[in-house]
């Protein structure tokens, strides 16, 4: 319902004419008259008596405030007119609590030296967390008589006009109403920000206050101070202004508006100092930087030293602190900012230090209350008491003397660190408003101190996730050398999905996967690790890599419609001197030939992201030459924002091919050319295999019929082939190992002979092959048994282990290190 036109009384009462329809007019003076602003809390009592409730009710605000709101406007008699019932219920009643509407009315008051008061008055009912509960409004009524009116005796009534009544309007319907509404919170000066707004939308929302003159004339109330000359009172405000911001000595007795006006001041001046804070602090997410923004942001315009403490889990970047601080607390000493000579405060109180605070210090008072504490001058007993926390350091000549406010930095009621701000002793004492501008400051800066440390918390789970992901790869595979690198993107939620990987297979071959889900933030690195230990998984199977892909495309629409990622896998053949290679929608791999150092993209069919589902996968074959280099990334290293991705492509092909001392270097090189550009802001994987080839005559290979009496010839050709590699020193546990399982394959295999192979690399590597698909397994073979004892000699006795499945059967292999040349 629209609030001031067709508001819905009372049900016991009719509406008056003050809530009739009908536009509001603008403009007389009469609308610009002196308010008396009372607020009431839940107990009934004033928690708030302006000037101008002083001057129309005649009780000092150091009298009013505290005292029950009935006994300080004692309703004698309500006026009304014949025809005008009034738009609410008396206000007795509306100040005893009973008003659960807006109401406005006339009233005859008793105030002190016997005298009566006629006033106007509107009255809010307030909701919300604070303590508030009425706000009332009134204004002096004989004031507003005018030539018509004089010889009257009722205030609000006279032959000259039909009424002077008070009523509500949306704010909206009149001339200048944004400005009014922005006025609005002059009327509340001694209120914190968030107070004055709340309430203030409360009175914009249930309607704003009007003059009635008659059914069709009515005037919005302008709020006003009391003095008609505004010029004169205005000017005479930014005097006492600049005499306060200079120091300048103010007159030795004080009228009373000079001390209204010295109050206007200092609440415009702390208005100003709040928005001005508001606006320097929380330009980043960074905690470090918010740290320093807050620190400096208060001085020397505030104070002149300001001491910035936050809790060790604050600092450490761990999860929300709980419980109340205590004498244990470990309080680090994050910022120092002051006005002081260079160099002062810097061996007393180092930054970065971390200390306890003991229960008699303001700093103990304030964190266990979470209230600001006020020292208005830290005397020589309280100076030597602060000093005492601090070993073999004199800091009594740097805080003695000085006015001390010590502010908690809190969110969500929790201490989560509190600013120490002392001034010279030469500039004015922190007095009672500036506890209440500091009680604000640290508001607003434990708030954006909160989004900094939840912002670095986050990142650090999902940095702590992603790094748990990213695997250690060796830098050494059978014939190949491997070098990774990873970047982290340079945005907001710069954790992404990228990741890659290398993976043993049978053979002495390595796979090698590149993948990037598509995204940022915790999400993104838990759907990587899902999908990173699927492709391990897939791939100790020793599946092919268009196969691969298609399985862990089926995997991610199970998993759900948001994942999404490309990925590139291939498998290189050091013996054959061939890659095996398939993409799902990735940028195409690099290739550095040897023989020419020249560098190329490799052409492969492109396939669809993984997710994305029912799009085929190929596969294709490129061989390789000893040293060749393969260069697989992410598409945030050759990505820019602007630029066609044509030429982060070249860039890449050219920084490939560059020579390099080390894989590692060569890694650098890459990353230099590319992440030197400006604008990269995805993260970033990067992988490059040297590709060097396992020679001929490094392999032996032997096939063995399915006969128990081949178990010994292989133990022979395995001493006699090591012998021959100078690898003596191996050949009685090779020949031991072999034995083992030879014989085990020879007994489980079906029709397709035992393969027997020896590879010499960085180390000496056996593998036996047979068409039996079940893998062997451990055993805990007791006294009696005649099996299970095979595989544990050979767990024993390699230096690696392991089986894997193959497309005709499986595959066993173990490892020995080779001796030392």
């Amino acid at each position: 319902m629209d609030r001031g036109t067709d508001r819905e009384a009372p049900p016991s009462r009719p509406a008056g004419p003050g809530m009739e329809a009908g536009p509001v007019e603008a403009g007389p003076a009469a609308g610009r008259i002196p308010l008396a602003v009372v607020v009431v809390d839940r107990a009934g009592l004033v928690s708030h008596w302006s000037s101008g409730a002083r001057r129309l009710f005649g009780t000092p605000k150091e009298i009013a405030v505290g005292r029950p709101v009935t006994d300080l406007l004692p309703v004698s008699g309500a006026l009304a007119y014949e025809d005008y019932d009034g738009p609410g219920p008396d206000l007795e009643p509306a100040l005893g609590g009973a008003l659960s509407y807006p109401a406005a009315g006339c009233a005859r008051l008793d105030v002190p030296e016997g005298a009566r008061a006629e006033v106007l008055w509107w009255a809010y009912p307030l909701v919300g967390p604070g303590p508030e509960r009425l706000l009332v409004l009134a204004a002096d009524a004989a004031g507003l008589r005018t030539e018509a009116t004089e010889d009257t005796e009722d205030a609000c009534e006279g032959p000259g006009v039909e009424r002077i009544a008070p009523g509500f309007a949306l704010h909206t319907d009149f001339p200048g109403a944004e400005d009014l509404a922005r006025r609005l919170p002059e009327i509340l000066p001694s209120m914190s920000v968030e107070e004055g707004a709340r309430i203030v939308g409360q009175v914009l929302e249930l309607g704003y206050p009007v003059l009635e003159f008659s059914q069709n004339d009515r005037v919005p109330v302008t709020p006003d101070w009391g003095v008609p000359r505004r010029a004169e009172r205005k000017a005479r405000r930014e005097r006492l202004a600049r005499a306060v911001a200079a120091g300048e000595a103010l007159p030795a007795e004080l009228t009373e508006d000079d001390r209204e006006d010295l109050e206007y001041t200092a609440v415009r001046e702390r208005l100003e100092f709040l928005n001005e804070v508001s606006g320097r602090i929380g330009t980043s997410l960074d905690l470090s930087r918010t740290i320093v923004e807050v620190s400096r942001a208060v001085v020397p315009r505030f104070t002149d030293v300001a001491g910035t403490y936050l809790r060790e889990q604050v600092v450490a970047g761990e999860g929300f602190p709980e419980g109340v601080p205590d004498t244990t607390t470990m309080w680090h000493r994050v910022a120092v900012e002051h006005t002081d000579e260079p160099g002062r405060w810097d061996d007393v109180v180092p930054v970065g230090e971390a200390m306890p605070f003991p229960a008699h210090t303001p700093f103990f008072q304030c964190m266990t209350t979470g209230e600001p504490v006020l020292v208005p001058r830290i005397s020589e007993q309280m100076g030597h008491a602060i000093a005492s926390q601090f070993e073999k350091r004199d800091i009594r000549p740097l805080i003695t003397g000085r006015s001390m406010l010590v502010v908690p930095l809190k969110a969500r009621n929790v201490v989560l660190g509190f600013m120490i701000l002392l001034r010279h002793p030469e500039r004015a004492e922190f007095n009672d408003m500036d506890r209440v501008t500091g009680a604000e400051l640290a508001a607003r800066a434990g708030l954006v101190l909160d989004n900094a440390r939840m912002y670095t918390y986050q990142e650090s789970v999902a940095e702590t996730l992603q790094d748990s992901m990213l695997p250690h790869i060796p830098p050494r595979r059978a014939g190949c050398d491997v070098a990774t690198r990873y970047l982290p993107g340079t945005l907001l939620g710069r954790v992404g999905g990228d990741w890659f990987d290398s993976v043993k297979l049978p053979g002495a071959r390595t796979a090698f996967v590149v993948g990037d889900v598509m995204g940022h933030g915790l999400n993104s690195a838990a759907m990587m690790g899902q999908l990173r230990t699927a492709v391990q998984t897939m791939a100790a199977l020793d599946l092919p890599p268009a196969q691969l892909l298609r399985n862990l495309d089926d995997l991610a629409q199970r998993l759900g419609d948001t994942y999404l990622a490309t990925c590139l896998y291939a498998v290189y053949d050091p013996i054959a001197s061939e890659l095996h290679l398939a993409n799902a929608g990735h940028i195409p791999p690099v290739v550095v030939r040897a023989r020419d150092g020249r560098s190329e993209l490799l052409d492969l069919p492109t396939g669809a992201p993984i997710g994305v589902g029912g799009v085929p996968f190929e596969a294709v074959r490129v061989r390789v030459e000893p040293g060749d280099r393969l260069v697989m990334c992410t598409d945030g290293l050759v990505e820019m924002r602007g630029e066609d991705i044509g030429v982060g492509l070249a860039t890449l092909c050219e920084s490939a091919a560059h020579p390099a001392a080390s894989m590692d270097d060569a890694c650098d090189t890459i990353i230099r050319a590319l992440n030197t550009r400006g604008g990269r802001k995805d993260d970033v994987a990067l992988l490059m295999a040297r590709l060097n080839g396992i020679e001929p005559h490094d392999v032996a290979e032997w096939r063995l019929p399915l006969d128990p009496a081949e178990v010994p010839r292989a133990r022979a050709v395995v001493r006699e082939q090591l012998h021959d590699w100078g690898l003596a020193g191996l050949a009685d546990t090779a020949e031991l190992l072999v034995s083992e399982l030879v014989t085990n394959a020879v007994q489980h295999s079906r029709t397709r002979p035992v393969e027997l192979r020896l590879v010499r690399g960085d180390t000496l590597l056996c593998e036996v092959d047979d068409d039996d698909h079940e893998l062997p397994t451990l055993l805990s073979a007791g006294p009696g048994d005649d099996t299970g004892r095979g595989l544990r000699v050979v767990s024993t006795l390699a230096r690696e282990w392991g089986t894997s499945r193959t497309g005709a059967g499986k595959t066993v292999w173990f490892e020995l290190t080779l001796p030392r040349r």
